[in-house]
């Protein structure tokens, strides 16, 4: 039994092989963006500004800045909740950043797990 692909879907080699070379062009743009994203460092701020975060595109911690005024040996409760606060914040903003980039990769297409 043959299958009747509306125009342009099927065609044979030539358009079998248009379709893999655009998947790999995608594949390799998305690799490209990644270590692009991979690189890029993000200062997230948490508690007014007294705590700052910088994270990269691997979501590795680069270093977390309090200010002296937040740091109250009675209360280190508030400093830890501020502190949680602000790596949360700062995995939220790499994962949301790099998510928008790949959409515009591949244009909204839900692939888990190909690229």
């Amino acid at each position: 039994m043959r299958a009747n692909l509306p125009k342009g879907m099927g065609g044979g080699p030539q358009n079998m092989q248009a379709m893999i070379r655009q998947a790999q062009k995608m594949q390799e743009d998305m690799e490209a963006k990644q270590a692009e994203l991979d690189a890029k460092e993000y200062d997230v701020n948490a508690g007014g500004g007294v705590v700052t975060v910088k994270i990269n595109g691997k979501k590795e911690i680069l270093s977390i800045d309090i200010k002296p005024e937040i740091v109250d040996p009675d209360d280190v409760e508030t400093l830890s909740d501020i502190l949680v606060a602000a790596v949360n914040e700062a995995i939220k903003r790499v994962e949301s950043t790099n998510s928008a980039e790949m959409e515009k990769i591949t244009k909204g297409m839900n692939m888990p797990g190909l690229f």
